[in-house]
């Protein structure tokens, strides 16, 4: 797996990334992968925190200024395919995922030929839990159903953003990630579009979504804005608007 990089990203994450770090250099993976974090422009001590880390292995890219989670995924596949990297493992910065089920999205792309793995809490038996708002129940139920009438294939879950695929993907003409509407949380369910339907090789896989406790800063998105932000990729691309 020496070609695989697995990527955290994250904007004042400090306590909960922290936990992402400690959880990944005890888990299965450490070692076998390169580990790369994304700092957003960080100002909460965060840039330092990961610093500590660097004996480990854990590498950073930092952002002079806070872009969005898109423009630190963009970052984080550009450097990928800079630096050979064959597959690219995407996880929250904010220890909703666990580190031991990377595994999980790897095994069928690196043993089974698949180009794109998207982890659903969906098809896990204990998917999700910890203090989730409800708004945030509905929408990740909603969403997946919208897309799967988008792209007649039926997904689970759409809104996840632990996920695994191949960077060759990014060779395609149809797929353009420099578009700045892709800047915040669009570039995720833009991926997953593209996926499906450009005919990528492409299958979910049980994962788990722990959310943290309230005290600690369950997300950053907002529910109007963050929620636009999701669900105008599928109407966009839907409807033929964006490319």
């Amino acid at each position: 797996m020496s070609k695989v990089l697995v990527c955290p990203v994250a904007f004042n994450e400090n306590q909960k990334l922290k936990s992402v770090i400690e959880r990944y250099l005890k888990s299965y993976v450490y070692g076998k992968v390169d580990f790369l974090i994304v700092d957003d422009a960080s100002d909460d001590g965060t840039a330092e925190m990961i610093g500590s880390f660097a004996p480990q292995g854990v590498q950073t890219i930092r952002h002079g200024q806070r872009r969005g989670v898109g423009a630190a995924i963009r970052t984080a596949i550009k450097h990928s395919r800079a630096h050979g990297y064959a597959v690219l493992v995407i996880m929250a910065g904010n220890n909703k995922d666990n580190p031991d089920e990377i595994p999980r999205l790897l095994e069928p792309i690196l043993q089974e030929g698949y180009d794109f793995i998207q982890g659903s809490r969906f098809l896990a038996p204990q998917g999700m839990g910890g203090d989730m708002p409800a708004y945030r129940k509905l929408a990740t139920r909603i969403h997946p159903w919208l897309m799967s009438v988008i792209v007649k294939r039926k997904v689970t879950d759409s809104t996840n953003g632990f996920r695994a695929f191949r960077l060759s993907i990014f060779d395609h003409p149809k797929i353009d990630i420099d578009q700045l509407w892709l800047d915040r949380y669009e570039l995720e369910p833009y991926l997953l579009y593209k996926a499906i339907t450009l005919g990528f090789r492409f299958k979910e896989a049980p994962v788990t979504k722990i959310y943290p406790s309230k005290k600690l800063g369950y997300t950053k998105m907002r529910p109007l804005i963050g929620w636009w932000s999701i669900l105008r990729p599928l109407i966009y691309l839907g409807l033929g608007l964006k490319k």
